[in-house]
């Protein structure tokens, strides 16, 4: 279940190279990551949040390939995978396209935990998408 979103890159996120900072690269990928976990497994994180559940980062590594420039047109993708050791964590493997080719690539790692502390968990509502989610390797 892939998924993508187009954004233009901001003339404030440019640094003085004229690229995009670094900085802000994980921040088209949250944008695009919360659509999904919105629009795709129905989890809206606002809602959520009001009845107790946090969804939650607990890790993420990001590799660099291009840099960005203002005004470019980016696609950015999401893809949701289930944990290979059972473990109750979300992985969405993401990629910033410009022109087809990839700028950046990433893993961003999360779980869900009571907002009023506990254990991580996978919310009953999202079990069935992630049972049929591909396992990271």
């Amino acid at each position: 279940m892939k998924y993508s979103k187009e954004y233009t890159v901001k003339e404030e996120h440019i640094d003085v190279q004229g690229i995009m900072d670094g900085l802000y690269y994980p921040f088209y990928m949250e944008y695009c990551r919360h659509s999904f976990i919105d629009e795709i497994l129905g989890f809206n994180l606002e809602a959520e949040a009001r009845k107790g559940i946090n969804m939650v980062l607990s890790e993420y590594t990001i590799n660099f390939v291009r840099s960005l420039k203002k005004d470019d047109i980016v696609t950015v993708t999401c893809e949701l995978y289930r944990d290979k050791n059972d473990v109750p964590r979300l992985h969405f493997q993401q990629y910033i396209m410009l022109n087809n080719k990839v700028v950046t690539k990433g893993i961003f790692t999360g779980t869900c935990v009571p907002a009023a502390g506990g254990r991580p968990f996978i919310p009953d509502s999202l079990k069935p998408i992630i049972e049929n989610a591909p396992v990271l390797e």
